[in-house]
């Protein structure tokens, strides 16, 4: 047999391959992992948790508000971009060094530098030049934002890898895309005082997501002051003398902007990784072909987390990351089901969904019994504010098995985790009605629902 340096060689630092570094090194494997840019990944580094940092500071601007019908007298508020910038900018940086400080307590050995794949169980660094045998090989590098489908003077617009380090806040924003990033950012800079215009070449947002959630968070973007731009492409940009980039849309005005955030999806980052090349197979847009246990087509090599293009989530490449490394180092076989992972999306009012939509369980052949609430949130009562909480429960009318939850409203992310649980343990409609409400709370309309929808 030959001699390895290492039995795991990692590729990519980030939520994944952290993960099964250190599950990997804690049942005796030696392990070494390499990263280009700053160990974190994604998640961590220029997506969910820095993200999150500016939802919440974009939601106080409605706070301040709200506290004067609970008879607060708050002075004129102003907000200083870069404070937020620079503080988000330290936690991501705190965050960063808890991740390498739990790589380093588990004994795994870090490279900071580009690997490359050059055999079914060799690796080299480029930088350093250093070639490592290993018993296996994970690719974990994760996606990279895609101008997709690229236009003339793309480069003038930034991606969501750029848009936390704005030097300064912009008076106007293009926001090109309708899926959860471009919404999520769309909604984050107009509360904070940005004119924004969001730009889908869809006849509506959020692609995928239950129809009724769809349609209602448009309305609340479109409330918010977010002007909605629907079924039109952009052709070009150009820069103007004054510093604006034009945007020439396919149909109607133009549209000027300080700053044109792109945000049309998200593509594996395999390229120039050499997989191909030793014979490992690739899908259509680049993602690493693996079955269940994560296995590509060399046996050797394995894929998780966004790379793979199957649930793009952080804690699926988490948990994808660790079932690989209990099943090859620990005698632990598993692997994760994907058919059943709740989601959230961090717009303002933000949605939390679970399970099948009303339109996929249709599509199923089940036959369905529909509930569904829409009321005023306490709050709204005496803030004045006009918000509105929607709920809505998909059931199989033959077995009373929930197959969907869907939530569009303040803290739905929260909400829908607990309610993850139940659906999936295979809780039933009885379940919900026979649990005892908690009052008063928004969640507790989820279990009073009576009465199905008619039609």
């Amino acid at each position: 047999m030959a001699d390895f340096d290492v039995d795991l060689f990692v590729i990519g630092a980030g939520s994944g391959g952290t993960r099964a570094a250190r599950i990997a090194a804690g049942h005796g494997a030696r392990v070494m992992i390499a990263e280009e840019d700053r160990i974190g990944g994604t998640c961590v580094i220029r997506g969910c948790v820095p993200k999150k940092l500016f939802v919440y500071a974009s939601r106080f601007a409605e706070d301040f508000e709200d506290a004067a019908g609970f008879g607060w007298t708050v002075p004129e508020p102003s907000f200083d971009w870069p404070t937020l910038r620079e503080a988000v900018g330290a936690e991501v940086t705190r965050l960063s060094g808890l991740y390498r400080k739990g790589l380093e307590g588990a004994k795994v050995a870090i490279r900071e530098e580009r690997a490359v794949i050059e055999g079914p169980h060799a690796v080299r660094l480029l930088k350093s030049g250093e070639s490592v045998r290993a018993r296996h090989i994970l690719v974990a590098t994760g996606g990279y934002p895609a101008f997709d489908p690229p236009i003339p003077g793309g480069e003038l617009g930034i991606s969501s890898n750029e848009v936390f380090h704005l030097p300064s806040l912009p008076k106007r924003m293009l926001v090109v895309g309708g899926g959860y990033i471009a919404l999520e950012f769309a909604s984050v800079f107009a509360r904070l005082g940005v004119a924004v215009t969001l730009l889908h070449r869809g006849d509506n947002i959020l692609r995928g997501f239950d129809e009724d959630l769809r349609t209602r968070l448009r309305d609340a973007l479109e409330h918010a002051g977010i002007t909605l731009r629907l079924g039109c492409t952009v052709d070009r940009i150009e820069q103007l003398p004054d510093g604006c980039r034009r945007a020439h849309c396919a149909k109607g005005d133009p549209i000027d902007a300080e700053v044109i955030l792109v945000a049309t999806g998200r593509r594996p980052n395999t390229v120039g990784l050499g997989l191909e090349e030793v014979g490992v197979k690739l899908g259509p847009v680049g993602q690493v072909m693996v079955d269940e246990a994560s296995a590509s087509s060399v046996p050797s090599i394995h894929a998780v987390g966004d790379v793979t293009n199957r649930v793009n989530l952080t804690p699926v490449a988490i948990r994808e990351g660790h079932a690989f490394s209990d099943s090859t180092f620990g005698g632990k076989p598993w692997a994760v089901n994907h058919g059943l992972i709740a989601s959230a999306v961090f717009t303002t009012p933000e949605i939390g969904t679970v399970g099948l939509t009303e339109n996929q369980a249709a599509a199923a052949g089940y036959e369905l019994r529909v509930f569904e609430s829409e009321f005023r949130p306490m709050k709204a009562t005496i803030s004045g504010r006009r918000e509105r909480i929607y709920m809505k429960l998909v059931v199989d009318a033959k077995t009373d098995r929930m197959l969907g939850v869907h939530i569009l409203g303040h803290d739905a992310g929260e909400i829908i985790q607990a309610v993850a649980i139940a659906v999936t343990m295979g809780a039933t409609k009885a379940d919900f009605d026979r649990t005892v409400a908690l009052h008063p709370s928004a969640a507790e309309e989820l279990v009073t629902m009576r009465t199905a929808r008619k039609g």
